[in-house]
């Protein structure tokens, strides 16, 4: 079963991470929504989640994960990138080429651990000229080694589905996108 890690700081976007975390969780992925601090986390607009974990308890030497993911919102992006302890365990499993994913403004925290020097990568458009990237690209999604980074709440169905095929579980993407009439929606769309 894969395992994903989906760091969580006052102030995150909570269509970015809920979307996120459900997607995965309707694929059967091991879920862990990790909190830096609190069990309960307040989101940008007034929702609160309870975590499964916190940081605290998370061993970085024992610890595997498929993928780390970083929801955005603010001032939740600025407090994981404000935290050592995020950009330790972000840049350890950089290492060790575990999969990384940032949506919105947290792309700002893989560019303070220095992860996106040489990489592709998007963000919201607020923080274009913030991130210190190889190449900044106005796509949904960008895939660019082991880092995949996204726009904003708009695109996080896009990115839960794109990150199941990085985990491997393309079949299930597939049928997700069915099953939640995500492809319904662009072939209305398409036809608008």
């Amino acid at each position: 079963m894969k395992k994903v890690l989906v760091l969580l700081a006052k102030g995150f976007e909570e269509i970015e991470a809920v979307t996120v975390i459900d997607i995965l969780r309707r694929a059967h992925v091991k879920v862990h929504i990790c909190s830096i601090d609190k069990e309960f986390v307040e989101g940008s607009h007034g929702i609160t989640i309870k975590s499964d974990v916190r940081l605290e308890y998370i061993d970085i030497n024992k610890d595997i994960y498929d993928l780390i993911y970083l929801p955005g919102g603010m001032p939740g992006a600025a407090n994981l990138r404000d935290d050592a302890r995020v950009i330790g365990l972000l840049k350890k499993y950089d290492k060790d080429n575990v999969l990384l994913s940032a949506i919105c403004a947290a792309p700002i925290v893989l560019s303070e651990a220095g992860l996106l020097k040489d990489k592709e990568a998007t963000s919201f458009p607020g923080f274009k000229d913030i991130i210190d990237c190889n190449r900044y690209l106005e796509e949904v999604t960008v895939s660019s080694g082991n880092v995949i980074t996204s726009r904003g709440p708009a695109t996080a169905m896009e990115l839960g589905y794109k990150l199941l095929e990085k985990l491997g579980l393309g079949a299930e993407a597939h049928d997700l996108r069915e099953d939640m009439l995500y492809n319904f929606l662009l072939e209305k769309k398409g036809k608008a």
